[in-house]
């Protein structure tokens, strides 16, 4: 998703560059509900794309409602210097909110509108009766889609009390244990024993290994 602030089409739809919804948005819009769509892998935002394209060019906003695509953002710091990476939360799948036929079949043009479009297989359900999501997945879905309100954190994999091994550095080779975690820096206090005394150095997380890693 881009950096900028999220905005709201005036429909109340989510932004259609980033896909993202507001906090306060209903979790199901009038007569519709929820339905996962499996794509192919890495083209879960061109499927989104197309089709919020294609329902607008169709003028079937009042059968298919919010298309989303979730996902989180994660930053790695090496050598001082920031990244900024976007992963998504459920590869190979998107997620539409649409209103079904009386007996539970998709309208025909909307599903002509989604098969003949370009990465796209088919809904998780029954052939011709896609199964709703049900509450909580839809719960948790909804708040994944929601844009963080601060930067993004390093994610980081270690934890305290871990042993670790110093790959890089001035201390490389040293096994000490972790201490701890400060995910807003990027960084890993470890202790190592140094000229017979325990003392605390801060790495990068790539500096160091598992000590039970080969």
């Amino acid at each position: 998703m881009p950096d900028e602030q999220t905005t709201q089409a005036l429909d109340g739809r989510p932004d259609e560059k980033t896909g993202v919804i507001a906090a306060d948005e209903a979790m199901r819009q009038e007569g519709m509900d929820w339905f996962v769509l499996r794509v192919a892998s890495n083209k879960e935002s061109s499927v989104r794309e197309t089709l919020l394209r294609k329902v607008q060019i169709e003028k079937m906003t009042h059968l298919i409602g919010r298309i989303l695509v979730p996902t989180e953002k994660t930053k790695t710091i090496k050598g001082g210097k920031q990244k900024i990476t976007e992963t998504k939360l459920y590869p190979g799948y998107v997620f539409v909110e649409m209103q079904l036929e009386p007996d539970g079949r998709i309208p025909q043009d909307v599903f002509f509108l989604i098969k003949e479009t370009t990465g796209v297989g088919d809904f998780v359900g029954t052939a011709g009766r896609p199964t709703p999501m049900q509450e909580h997945e839809i719960e948790k879905m909804l708040r994944d889609s929601r844009k963080p309100e601060d930067e993004p954190t390093v994610k980081l994999t270690f934890a305290k009390g871990e042993s670790v091994t110093i790959k890089q550095g001035p201390f490389e080779g040293y096994e000490g244990t972790v201490d701890e975690l400060l995910p807003e820096k990027g960084l890993v206090r470890v202790l190592v024993t140094i000229f017979g005394r325990q003392a605390p150095i801060e790495l990068e997380e790539w500096q160091i290994g598992k000590a039970d890693e080969q």
